[in-house]
């Protein structure tokens, strides 16, 4: 039949395809084999025919002119086809007797190519690892210093060859350094100041020629001040890159000065003044001088383009390298703040040039990372930090970009695991930066989302069906809950329509089909274990809902739980006397066993349920169907509140037992209840009369989303009421805030007092 294959077409591809594909490729790579030798023999023999018979029969006679007529007489090709060796120093006053060259009739001119890629391509390999410093080894069997000595000896005795050596192979006299050294070659298109080329001297020669002095002398060069400046001179004035080298392998040096890394380094730093000096250098002008000759060239959507095919940003590398992993090591080794905010400022203008080295920029997610997550670090660095890991998110591509927003969720669970009044406010720093990464790229953002929240309905499934003893630690812990919460602040910013103008409905967002997963898992993580002791768990989770059931307009059941917590033994019970101090709810999510049925912790359970009853009702203050929504919650409320106030010692009539007895008689918290009754009751009446004038249906849905839209909450009764709640709970807060700050200082001077008496 048409468009079936045959049945050997079939056994063919089944047995023997691969095996005739594999040999096609093999005759292929043979063919390709000797096409290039065919190549490299008809050019061999093209070289060799520039050789005229007179030059290979004075070659035979084996004629030794001094080495000034070898200089002089000879073409450039003809010298490095022979074996000549540069004259030694101490010979230059007499002439020297050389053997002559072996005549070479194959591959002259090819082996002189293959040597000096083999060079190019040593130089490119030891360019993967730059973070090793190679910069005193030997060159050759004569080492650095005798093969530098036979150069000036050379500049001396025939200056117009070693200009034309300059010229036209300055890999051959730029040796010094090993990889470094074809910085110094992109040097020598600097312009020279006015001084400079009245003095003849190229820049910075003076600086070079101290430093080779001083590691003649001492083996390593001792960095000064005047080093410095010169070097801090020539970047600025002259953006060069042989003192941007300098400096960046002097910084190297300063970077590992308290570790033995196993390296032998140029220099060394003894003076703590130039080793702050140094530091400021390379962090304020070795970005500005990248720049300045590698410029990076920003788009309108962010993307960074930068010219990474040219020989300059190549040479670059080793040197961006180098520094870059100097850098992270010195992030690791400071405990300055000031110090270690500008280290993390200078990484910035950085970061378009590590876009292309992988490992680099994983490195140094992990420390930006390390030190916003670090809850003990000073706001201002931390926060330095966060703008180093969002610039990278902006200008990297998806692997980088989700790799990064993996990293920094592990940071912020793991900073997040110990939890009190004074890491409080860092966490929260944490979660809302955080939050922010995930809009950046919405579709990666969806996905990590879905990966982690998914891991964190897993973690409850287990708990739920495969109870232990221990199995609900694993959702009743600070960890989970803030990673509920965290999961709940990036939903409500980047799918609210008021943060986001872009966006005419909360659906739009492509982060918002995660929002139903997440209340799932919250509202099961919330009653997990339903008992009093872990009533502010519960609490905590409910304003993670409360949240995004305001920015995306979304109907979350909050009032069933919140009842349950009015309706337990716990507020309904008449409550012992306490002289314990109040519990801080936001930083709790278990209670201690002396707190249960005690006043303190009612009076405390009341508050939190008002003030959580006011929010969830104070978001449909504005609804349509407000009334309705609050009818049910209103007569469990008022239930309650005949429940409690019914006297417990009060006669029935006819000597009849009483109804209730031992009830509860707070009256603090029952007078709270009836008010929030009261204002939701008001509220409903508000709204009755404002719809009795609509002129649409239920169905209508645009006239029941623009109802009352261009109303104020703060202008409903409601609203007005949770003005007052919040600004009451503000003042409670900053008293406390007070109050744990006046302890720190009672701590710190008793531990000064101690001090002071041990000594």
């Amino acid at each position: 039949m048409a468009g079936q294959s045959k049945k050997a077409t079939k056994k063919f591809e089944k047995n023997r395809l691969k095996a005739t594909l594999e040999k096609r490729k093999e005759f292929a790579k043979i063919k390709q084999r000797n096409q290039v030798k065919a190549k490299k023999k008809a050019r061999n023999a093209k070289d060799n025919a520039t050789m005229s018979e007179p030059d290979i029969k004075s070659l035979k006679e084996n004629k030794r002119p001094d080495a000034q007529e070898n200089f002089n007489d000879m073409s450039v090709d003809q010298f490095f086809e022979g074996g000549f060796e540069l004259p030694e120093p101490d010979m230059a006053k007499r002439p020297v007797k050389k053997t002559a060259p072996a005549l070479q009739t194959g591959k002259r001119k090819r082996d002189s190519d293959d040597a000096s890629s083999e060079n190019s391509s040593g130089s490119s390999g030891a360019g993967d690892q730059p973070f090793s410093d190679e910069e005193n080894k030997s060159v050759g069997q004569g080492g650095t210093e005798n093969h530098q000595g036979d150069l000036d000896a050379l500049a001396e005795k025939d200056p117009e060859f070693y200009k034309y050596l300059k010229e036209n192979d300055a890999e051959l006299l730029d040796f010094e350094d090993g990889d470094l050294a074809e910085v110094d070659q992109l040097s020598e298109d600097e312009k020279p100041s006015k001084k400079q080329k009245k003095n003849g001297k190229a820049p910075n020669e003076d600086a070079v020629a101290q430093d080779r002095e001083e590691e003649d002398a001492n083996g390593q060069i001792e960095v000064t001040k005047v080093m410095v400046s010169k070097w801090e001179t020539a970047m600025v004035e002259q953006q060069s890159l042989r003192a941007m080298r300098r400096v960046v392998l002097a910084f190297r040096t300063a970077a590992y000065v308290n570790t033995d890394d196993g390296k032998e380094h140029k220099y060394s730093i003894s003076n703590p003044d130039v080793y702050h000096q140094l530091l400021m250098l390379a962090l304020e002008h070795v970005p500005s001088v990248l720049r300045h000759h590698v410029p990076a060239k920003e788009s309108s959507t962010g993307k960074v383009r930068i010219a990474t095919n040219t020989k300059k940003y190549r040479t670059l590398t080793p040197l961006l390298k180098s520094h870059s992993a100097a850098v992270l090591h010195l992030l690791e080794s400071l405990s300055d703040a000031p110090t270690l905010k500008k280290t993390l400022d200078s990484l910035v203008p950085l970061l378009p040039y590590l876009l292309s080295f992988k490992k680099v920029l994983k490195s140094l997610i992990k420390s930006a990372v390390d030190i916003w997550s670090d809850t003990s670090t000073a706001d201002s660095t931390r926060i330095t930090a966060f703008l180093v890991i969002r610039r990278l998110a902006v200008i990297s591509d998806t692997s980088i970009r989700t790799a990064l927003l993996k990293i920094t969720y592990q940071g912020l669970v793991k900073g997040s695991r110990v939890t009190n009044p004074h890491t409080l406010p860092a966490i929260n720093l944490m979660k809302n930066s955080a939050a922010e990464l995930w809009g950046i790229d919405p579709e990666i953002g969806y996905t990590t989302g879905f990966v982690y929240i998914r891991q964190l309905a897993v973690h409850l499934r287990t708990s739920i069906t495969q109870p232990t003893k221990d199995s609900y630690k694993q959702i009743y812990n600070w960890q989970y809950v803030h990673s509920l919460d965290f999961w709940s602040r990036t939903i409500s910013t980047h799918c609210s329509p008021a943060s986001d103008h872009s966006l005419k409905v909360s659906s739009d967002s492509p982060l918002h089909p995660l929002l139903y997963p997440l209340v799932q898992i919250t509202l099961g993580a919330l009653r997990l274990i339903p008992t009093p002791t872990y009533y502010p768990l519960r609490f905590q989770l409910t304003r993670s809902l409360l949240r995004l059931s305001r920015a995306t307009n979304t109907y979350i059941p909050l009032a069933p739980s919140l009842l349950e917590v009015l309706q337990s033994a716990e507020m309904t019970k008449p409550p012992k006397p306490s002289t314990l101090k109040a519990l801080d709810f936001t930083t709790a999510l278990r209670v201690p066993k002396t707190y249960l049925r005690t006043r303190i912790y009612q009076d405390g359970l009341g508050e939190q349920l008002v003030e959580l009853m006011a929010e969830f009702f104070g978001t449909w203050a504005k609804h349509i169907a407000f009334p309705e929504l609050a009818l049910p919650p209103v007569v469990n409320l008022k239930r309650w509140v005949k429940t409690v106030s019914a006297s417990a010692g009060t006669k029935a009539p006819n000597g009849a037992k009483p109804k209730a007895k031992g009830n509860n008689k707070n009256s603090r918290v029952t007078s709270s209840v009836t008010l929030l009754i009261q204002k939701i009751e008001s509220n409903a009446r508000w709204i009755e009369e404002r719809r009795r004038y609509v002129e649409f249906g239920p169905s209508n849905r645009e006239g029941v989303e623009g109802f009352l839209r261009d109303v104020d909450l703060g202008d409903t009764p409601l609203g007005a009421f949770m003005d007052g709640l919040r600004r009451k709970t503000e003042e409670r807060e900053k008293m406390l805030e007070r109050a744990r700050e006046a302890e720190r200082k009672d701590r710190a001077r008793d531990k000064k007092e101690e001090a002071e008496n041990g000594r």
